[in-house]
This record gives structure tokens, C-alpha cells and sequence, in this order.
């Protein structure tokens, strides 16, 4: 059963600002804000969610299908793709058009203040699981992409039985209350932080316990706390991995959300896909750029046994053809 992320992939521009934002803005003159913030690095990275997902997803065995639009630049990126071992045959070139494109600043305390360019994104809602052959998938994750292409691709999965992970987190500015009403409610699993959950019970009115009862999942994510997962009436509680060092928060989430996933697709239980995932956003941390860091299997499970104690479940990661349907 085939693992697809249907979401972004883009280039990123990542620069460093040697303040703190918060210096420079001033909340009684909000209405007028011009700030303009000269940063004192850049550097250009291989992005986008569903290839960061994707990219982690590999490091532990998995092997994830990418559904994605693409510009006309894309070449050096597909083949980079293609030398991580990820298949490149569902990402679609749009001759016309550009690559998405992420510009982000970051601070001394690592806030960050971001811009996204769509470009080629923009056409992914012409291409729906059904015309690439894709319905046999075992799940699939909705990513931040196009709105539109979100929206039908959840449509999509409910209509094709298909289990889906609905991860909104970027697009949910673009999201009202009832295009969440219309996705989120049958999916398998709910992925966002605690601000972005409190957007999705703003713009639908509903409670917590309400979410929690549409889906068979919530995992939400707390930062420096770590994370918690919510499923079958349980409440587990995820501790958030020691780093070596903070360099850069780009990209954290979606290598959490890579180590959950390859977990989860490889049989292991909720807390210990959770602790997978938490590690994965301490080795993102610790580099600049979103698909960076690097780790084998038997790397990773011995820094997991150093900092969460023996797992002997973790050998399944070593076994991508024992790779279950069910997340």
C-alpha cells in the first residue's frame, strides 16, 4: 500500500535577522506597520512540506509517494530527490511556471516572519488522485498546498474510502470554517500546533472534544513541551527530544511529522511513533535547512535509546517492506 503526500515542494530562502523582531515592532501602531528587517545571511534550501515529510520519511526506511506540482526549475531538485532514493514520477512539471517559493527571516529567538510564493502550487488542484492512478494508496497526507487541491483531495479520500491525514497548518488563513467543516471531519488523523488548533475551533465553533470525536487522531504539537497525542480516549503525552544545539526552527514540524508517519507505517505504537517524531525535529533543529540533517536507522535508534531509553520496536524501521496500511 503506497504512502502519498500530496502538498508543496519548493524552494526556501532561509536568512537570519541578528535581532529581535519584537524590538522593532510597535503594537500601538499596528494599523500603519512598515518594517523593513536587514538580514545578515541567506542561503537558498531544498523545501516544501511534502518533500521535508517525504525526505524524513526515507531516512527511516519508509518510502513515501509525492504528489506535487512543480515549475520549470525544478530540475536540480528532482534530481537530488531522485539520489535520497524518493520516486519523482507524481511530481508534475508545469512548463510555465516557477517553482513555489518560501522566503523566511528568522530572529536571536528564533521567531520568524515569512512570505510564500505559490507559482506552479497553484495547479495541483488538477490533479486529483483518480487521474494519477493513486486510489489504491493506504493513506494519504494532506499537506499545506493550493487550498482548492486540499479541500478536494480530502473530498476525494472520503468518496474513495481512503484514509487521509489532514495537516492544514499554513493554508489555514486561507481556510474558513466551512471548508474545515467539509475536510477535517473522517480523517484519520489531525495534525497542528496549539494556535492552529484554536483557529480551527474560532472559525467552526467547535470544542475540543467536538474535534476529537471526527477524527480517529489529534496530534498536536507544543514546541519546547513537546507534543501530545489524542486517540481512542487516551491522552499521551510526548516529551520534547535534548538537542545538541538550536540552529535553525525551519522545517521541524514536517521532520516530526516524517518520523511519526515512518513509524506509524512501519507498526509502532502511539508513544513511541510520537518519541520518533519528537527526534527527528531535534536533528532538524540542529541544522539549517529543511531536508539537512542526516541519520542512518541504526544512528538514529542508538541516540533514541540515549535519550528516551531502550525500544526494541525500533528494529522495524529497518524493514520497509513490513510496512502496514493502517496508520
Amino acid at each position: 500500500m503506497e504512502f502519498v503526500i500530496t502538498g508543496s515542494v519548493a524552494y526556501d530562502y532561509l536568512m537570519r535577522f541578528p535581532g529581535r523582531f519584537r524590538d522593532h515592532i510597535l503594537p500601538d501602531q499596528l494599523d500603519s506597520l512598515s518594517v523593513s528587517f536587514l538580514a545578515e545571511s541567506m542561503r537558498r534550501e531544498r523545501g516544501g512540506v511534502a518533500a521535508n515529510v517525504a525526505y524524513t520519511m526515507k531516512l527511516l526506511g519508509a518510502d513515501p509517494l509525492i504528489l506535487a506540482t512543480v515549475g520549470n526549475d525544478f530540475g536540480d531538485y528532482r534530481r537530488w530527490l531522485e539520489e535520497q532514493g524518493l520516486r519523482t514520477d507524481q511530481i508534475v512539471e508545469i512548463p510555465d511556471e516557477l517553482t513555489a517559493t518560501f522566503f523566511v527571516s528568522t530572529d536571536l529567538d528564533q521567531n520568524q516572519i515569512a512570505n510564500f510564493y505559490s507559482g506552479a502550487m497553484g495547479y495541483a488542484r488538477h490533479y486529483s488522485l483518480e487521474s494519477r492512478n493513486l486510489t489504491s494508496a493506504g493513506m494519504v497526507m494532506i499537506s499545506p498546498n493550493d487550498p482548492t487541491a486540499m479541500l478536494s483531495y480530502a473530498a476525494e479520500c472520503k468518496r474513495l474510502s481512503i484514509p487521509f491525514a489532514f495537516d492544514p497548518s499554513q493554508q489555514l488563513a486561507r481556510l474558513d470554517g466551512d471548508d474545515l467543516r467539509q475536510s477535517v471531519p473522517g480523517a484519520a488523523l489531525l495534525l497542528c500546533n496549539e494556535y492552529e488548533l484554536a483557529m480551527i475551533q474560532n472559525k467552526t465553533g467547535w470544542s475540543r472534544e467536538d474535534i476529537l470525536g471526527m477524527v480517529d487522531a489529534l496530534v498536536l504539537t507544543l514546541g519546547k513541551q513537546g507534543s501530545v497525542i489524542y486517540t481512542d480516549g487516551d491522552e499521551i503525552p510526548i516529551p520534547a527530544a535534548a538537542l545538541e544545539r538550536v540552529d535553525d526552527p525551519t522545517g521541524a514540524g514536517d521532520a516530526y511529522r516524517g518520523g511519526l508517519f515512518a513509524a506509524r507505517m512501519a507498526g509502532l505504537s502511539w508513544p513511541v511513533c510520537g518519541r520518533v517524531g519528537s527526534l527527528c525535529s531535534a536533528y532538524a533543529l540542529e541544522q539549517t535547512g529543511t531536508t539537512t540533517h542526516h541519520f542512518t536507522v541504526d544512528e538514529f535508534i542508538s541516540r533514541y535509546e540515549g535519550v528516551f531509553g531502550a525500544e526494541p520496536s525500533l528494529a522495524g524501521l529497518c524493514k520497509p517492506e513490513a510496512a502496514h496500511s493502517e496508520v
